[in-house]
C-alpha cells in the first residue's frame, strides 16, 4: 500500500461515519465482471456492488450516455419536459409489459418503497401496511418500519405506526378492510435468499383483491432481469398493483422507479408524489442506456441461462446443502460447520467478491448480468479448493 493510499484510507476512516464493514482494499476501477484495486489486482465481482452493476462495470454504452448527457444538460427538475426522461420511461414500461402503465422515477429503492406505501395509504384511505418476516425494504423511516429483519427494524426508537410484520403463510388471513397494502420482497435476498412460495403469493393476492387492499412487490433486487425474467411480477399469474425498482436499473447511477397499473395511475392526482432529483437527465440517460443494453445483449436470457448453469454446478459440491434463488440472484447454503462468512473470506483470498446474509450459512451472489460460464467455473473451482 502506497503512502498516498494509506493516507486516503485513514482519511475515509476518520471523516466518514463507520456504518459499513469494508473490503480491506480500495476499489479503483471496474470493467465487465471485474473490479481492480489500487495495485491493479483483479477481483471477480460476484457481489455486483450489491446487485447494482447489471450491465457490468463501466459498460461502454452506459458510460457514453452519461458523458454525452452531462455535456448537454446535467439537471433540470420535473417541472419541465425532458426528452431523455421521455425515452427512458417509455422503454421501462415497454420492457415491463402489462399491466404496468405508468412510472414514477426516484433515486433509490428505499424511496420507491416509501412512495408506494404513501400512495397505497392515500388511495385506499387506510393506514395498515403488512409486510413479511425476513424482508428488507430500505433504510428510510417508513421502509425500515416495514422491514422484517429484527437487526434493522428493532433499533428504531419510534417506528412508523400501523406496520405489521408477519410470516408469509399468515399474511393472507391477516388482510382486512383496514389494510392499505401488502408489501412483499418475493425473494428475500438479505434474508438469506428465501423465496415466498407461489401458493402464499396467490393467497395474498386473492385476499388483497377481496378486501380492496393493494399488493406491492419490492423488486429492488429481483427486477431488471436478475431472476431470468425482466420482472419477478407475473410469475404464476400474480401481478401486484405496484412494483418498486432500483439497484441495477441504471448500472450504478443512483435511480429507482415505482411502476403502477392503469387503475392505480388513474387515481393519482397532481401533487400526490414529488421528487427533486428523481428522473433527472443524467439518471434518465443511464436508465435508457442500461435498458437498451439489457435488451440488445439479451442479458435477461443470459441471467436465466448462466444462473441455471451455475446453480447446477454449485449443487454438486459436497459442502453445499442447498442452492437458493433464481437467475443470477443466488444463495449458496453451506453445510455446518462451514459458514458463509468463512467462505466469503476464503474467496476474498482468491480475489472473488461475494456477499453475506442474515443466515450465517447462506452466501449471496448478485453478479453482473453479463456473467458467463467462464466466470462461473472460476467460482466453482475456488469453492472446491477451500
Amino acid at each position: 500500500m502506497t503512502d498516498n493510499i494509506k493516507q486516503l484510507r485513514e482519511d475515509e476512516d476518520r471523516y466518514q461515519l463507520h456504518t459499513y464493514a469494508k473490503f480491506p482494499f480500495f476499489i479503483d476501477r471496474g470493467k465487465g465482471c471485474c473490479v481492480y484495486d489500487e495495485g491493479g489486482n483483479e477481483y471477480l465481482d460476484l457481489y455486483g456492488a450489491h446487485a447494482v452493476a447489471s450491465t457490468g462495470h463501466c459498460h461502454p454504452a452506459v458510460v457514453k450516455a452519461i458523458r454525452e448527457q452531462a455535456g448537454r444538460l446535467i439537471f433540470y427538475s420535473n417541472v419541465a419536459y425532458c426528452s431523455v426522461r421521455a425515452r427512458a420511461v417509455k422503454k421501462l414500461l415497454l420492457m415491463a409489459g402489462e399491466p404496468y402503465h405508468q412510472a414514477f422515477f426516484v433515486n433509490s429503492g428505499s424511496e420507491a418503497n416509501e412512495n408506494a406505501i404513501k400512495l397505497a395509504r392515500s388511495l385506499t384511505g387506510r393506514r395498515e401496511v403488512i409486510s413479511v418476516s425476513g424482508s428488507f425494504h430500505g433504510r428510510a423511516y417508513g421502509s425500515l418500519s416495514a422491514t422484517g429483519i429484527p437487526k434493522y427494524h428493532d433499533y428504531l426508537n419510534t417506528p412508523v405506526p400501523n406496520h405489521r410484520i408477519l410470516p408469509a403463510e399468515e399474511v393472507a388471513r391477516a388482510v382486512s378492510d383496514a389494510t392499505a397494502a401488502v408489501l412483499i420482497e418475493p425473494i428475500q435476498s438479505m434474508g438469506g435468499m428465501r423465496e415466498v412460495t407461489l401458493k402464499d403469493l396467490k393467497e395474498i393476492q386473492k385476499a388483497c383483491q377481496k378486501e380492496g387492499a393493494l399488493l406491492i412487490f419490492d423488486e429492488v433486487q429481483t427486477g431488471i432481469g436478475r431472476t431470468g425474467t425482466f420482472l419477478y411480477s407475473g410469475r404464476g399469474g400474480v401481478h401486484p398493483e405496484m412494483v418498486t425498482l432500483a439497484k441495477g436499473i441504471a448500472s450504478g447511477f443512483p435511480a429507482g422507479a415505482l411502476l403502477v397499473t392503469r387503475e392505480v395511475a388513474s387515481s393519482v392526482k397532481s401533487g400526490d408524489l414529488g421528487t427533486t432529483f428523481g428522473g433527472g437527465p443524467l439518471a434518465s440517460a443511464a436508465i435508457e442506456a442500461t435498458l437498451e443494453t439489457i435488451e440488445r445483449e439479451k442479458l435477461v436470457e443470459n441471467a436465466a441461462r448462466t444462473g441455471t448453469y451455475l446453480r447446477e454446478a454449485l449443487s454438486k459440491l459436497k459442502a453445499v446443502d442447498e442452492v437458493l434463488g433464481r437467475g443470477l440472484l443466488i444463495g449458496i447454503k453451506f453445510k455446518p460447520p462451514l459458514s458463509a462468512k468463512a467462505v466469503q473470506q476464503g474467496l476474498l483470498k482468491e480475489r472473488i467478491l461475494a456477499g453475506s446474509s442474515i443466515d450465517p450459512q447462506v452466501l449471496r451472489l448478485m453478479p453482473p448480468l453479463i456473467l458467463g460460464e467462464k466466470e462461473a467455473d472460476r467460482l466453482v473451482k475456488a469453492l472446491k479448493s477451500l
